[in-house]
């Protein structure tokens, strides 16, 4: 019997109340709540622990502990529990990501103990959209990603990563679990390219989670030669196209604040502001 308050790792049997917690904000828990209807709440399939938070025996707040550190729906004193636990098992993620009130928090708990970071991404406005915009027409050229085409698109997503992130996918193992990554949303009909008559991709992105109430886009690039020429708008209406008609109701995506051209692009196609992520990176 759980009473008062408690935190410990959630097993496969406590999945539909990590779900209601979930369902509670299903635009900013896309990326959560797609992997744990995919995966389950199993560490092996999920790749990293959930963490539950509980109050008087209910499951209030969730932490996914993998390959990055995500809060989900916590509060005060869930983010208190949560650093707790993550100092003691040592840090293991890439970085913390998630709503930003949360993770600054959990951040400036972690900091003295995993700090510093590589880059701290503070605000990273948070959009979406239900539908596609009215003046901007999708770009037909604009496709899905096949599957014999994954030579194509890698040195795209590649690309992508090391300007986004700083750091290139390919460090450490070579790039087998990127490889693995790009494959998988490529597998999925989730990547989505315009590819120039010499076989190169000028314009990609993909549809980085997907649940029934929501889904997140991701990993949005223009080829640098190609930038300035007016292909992001009409190339983000494309995949918006897919993403509302074949995923979900409502498409989401978070950004850098500083880049002022991506945040103008989304406006455009009809994205507003309904919150901020934060990340820290190592």
């Amino acid at each position: 019997m759980l009473t008062q308050t408690t935190t410990r790792v959630l097993e496969p049997d406590d999945l539909d109340a990590a779900l209601a917690v979930l369902d509670r904000e299903p635009v900013a828990n896309a990326f959560v709540t797609s992997r744990v209807r995919v995966a389950g709440l199993d560490p092996w399939r999920l790749g990293g622990e959930m963490w539950g938070w509980y109050e008087d025996g209910m499951l209030t707040s969730l932490c996914y502990a993998g390959a990055n550190l995500v809060p989900v729906c916590a509060t005060p004193r869930a983010v208190r529990a949560f650093a707790d636990r993550a100092r003691r098992a040592g840090r293991r993620c890439s970085s913390i990501v998630g709503p930003a009130d949360a993770t600054a928090e959990l951040w400036r708990l972690l900091e003295p103990h995993w700090g510093p970071a590589r880059d701290v991404r503070a605000h990273q406005p948070l959009m979406v959209t239900d539908r596609m915009p009215d003046d901007i027409a999708p770009d037909p050229y604009v496709r899905r990603v096949r599957k014999d085409e994954m030579e194509t698109i890698m040195p795209a997503c590649v690309a992508m990563f090391t300007e986004e992130v700083g750091v290139s996918p390919l460090a450490g193992d070579g790039g087998l679990l990127y490889q693995a990554r790009v494959a998988e949303l490529v597998g999925a009909g989730r990547s989505f390219a315009r590819v120039d008559e010499h076989g190169k991709v000028v314009f990609k992105a993909e549809i980085g989670a997907a649940t029934p109430q929501a889904c997140q886009i991701q990993g949005v690039w223009v080829a640098p030669e190609y930038r300035g020429r007016g292909l992001a708008a009409p190339g983000m209406a494309a995949v918006l196209r897919y993403a509302l008609a074949d995923f979900a109701p409502v498409a989401s995506l978070y950004v850098n604040d500083f880049n002022t051209a991506a945040r103008r692009t989304y406006r455009r196609v009809g994205f507003e502001e309904v919150g901020a992520f934060m990340s820290v990176l190592f």
